[in-house]
């Protein structure tokens, strides 16, 4: 297959590997636009995502989604010269609507495919808020994952660290279940805990020794215990939809653990720091990237150590296309694709290094 390279590098990005379906235009490393359909409100019928609805839900949604943007941008089919889908980690079905879309515009279009670390993509996301400097350390806090990166390039990420069993997002949402707040629950808690006062003693967990991975089921058990011995019979109307409905015995519950949940960030970042003494910038991405408490710890211990603290803006922390689209850009300019035959990589597997590299011109078979 051919392809004529247009006059600018222009990247469509897919994401569609849970249950946000979102694409975004990226030209220049600038965001030109981005649409998302979430599907919050279904899922919370069920109390969290069921895979075969989110993989229809993102057929029904992915194709007038990509003639939006297309209109938002005002740009003609033709112009996009690349296009970049998460290939993994994810729900499988989910994943393969999205691939699927990208494999037949890239084929349909004859340009560049470029399948995309879904987590990768999170950490790098924070270059269209700043420009990054390599090495960084990135933190990525998600439902699914909590780990620390090592970068010393948009290709080049190496884990470092990672959740041993529940990631601190999935710990976030099943303290906020058992409150009876509404799904996802995560942003619920957060705004709980800014109206609270750090007054319970949770211990951080998983912090004495010497490596740098995170287990949080611990903290989630005696949360949840704390919860069922002290705080069972307060009455208050459920499912909870807004903080300021809750008793401040459970605003005070929320601010104590989600600032044992900061803190415990910062002790395992920071033993990252000390192995990796040469980074020069620090990267905090994912969904709970946006947790109020844990941005203000975080930048608190960035201006301690005189490092900046790079992070992606508040709608750009969770799944999203535009983090799909800019980390495409990035590989798409150093002439980097996929084989139309890549494979979709769901959760549990490890995503394969099979991205190819031109070494002629641009309008060489790809």
């Amino acid at each position: 297959m051919t392809h004529t390279q247009p006059s600018s590098l222009l990247c469509l990005g897919i994401e569609s590997s849970c249950d946000e379906t979102s694409l975004a235009l990226v030209s220049d490393g600038t965001l030109l636009g981005h649409v998302l359909a979430s599907q919050s409100d279904l899922h919370a019928l069920f109390g969290g995502v069921v895979p075969e609805l989110a993989s229809r839900e993102h057929l029904r949604f992915i194709g007038p989604l990509f003639d939006e943007l297309l209109m938002r941008c005002d740009k003609p089919l033709e112009a996009i010269s690349h296009v970049a889908v998460s290939r993994g980690p994810g729900l499988l079905g989910s994943l393969l609507v999205g691939v699927a879309f990208a494999k037949g515009l890239a084929l349909g279009l004859g340009i560049p495919l470029l399948g995309v670390n879904h987590l990768h993509a999170h950490l790098l996301a924070a270059g269209l808020h700043s420009p990054l400097s390599y090495p960084a350390l990135g933190l990525l806090v998600s439902g699914g994952h909590s780990s620390i990166y090592r970068l010393e390039s948009p290709k080049r990420l190496q884990l470092l660290g990672r959740t041993l069993d529940d990631a601190c997002g999935e710990c976030f949402d099943k303290v906020g279940n058992h409150l009876g707040m509404s799904y996802p629950s995560g942003r619920l808690v957060d705004c709980a805990a800014q109206l609270g006062q750090k007054s319970i003693p949770f211990s951080l967990p998983y912090v004495h020794n010497d490596n740098l991975d995170f287990s949080f089921s611990g903290l989630k058990t005696a949360v949840i215990s704390y919860i069922d011995e002290h705080l069972a019979d307060l009455d208050y109307a459920r499912p909870v939809r807004e903080a300021q409905c809750l008793p401040q015995a459970i605003l005070d519950l929320c601010a104590s653990f989600n600032s044992v949940i900061a803190k415990t960030l910062v002790v395992k970042l920071e033993r990252a720091l000390d192995q990796n003494a040469d980074c020069t910038s620090l990267i905090l991405a994912g969904g709970v990237a946006a947790n109020s408490m844990i941005r203000a710890e975080l930048s608190r211990f960035a201006k301690r150590k005189r490092l900046p603290l790079i992070m992606p803006e508040r709608d750009l922390c969770t799944d999203n296309g535009a983090m799909v689209a800019y980390a495409g850009w990035l590989l798409a300019r150093e002439g980097y694709y996929h084989s139309l035959s890549m494979e979709t990589i769901p959760r549990g597997r490890i995503i394969p290094d099979d991205i190819l590299r031109k070494s002629t011109a641009p309008d060489s078979s790809v």
